[in-house]
């Protein structure tokens, strides 16, 4: 069976984060979306391979130098 399409509301929830993070990770950091209409539809496998891969995080030196 294929695995649904889901909608940026379901992509938000499951990451727990706004739907507005989810718009600019698929603006700003590729996030993986199809745009079918007006609305962004996603697949939560390609999600959750992205967020493993590259994600969403931000990489912010500390004051000691070091990755965060």
């Amino acid at each position: 069976m294929a695995e649904a399409w889901v909608s940026v509301d379901e992509v938000a929830k499951h990451l727990g984060v706004t739907k507005d993070s989810i718009y600019r990770w698929i603006e700003h950091k590729g996030l993986p979306a199809h745009k079918i209409g007006r609305l962004w539809k996603c697949k939560l496998s390609e999600v959750d391979a992205w967020v493993r891969t590259r994600g969403a995080a931000h990489h912010y030196a500390s004051p000691t130098g070091e990755a965060c």
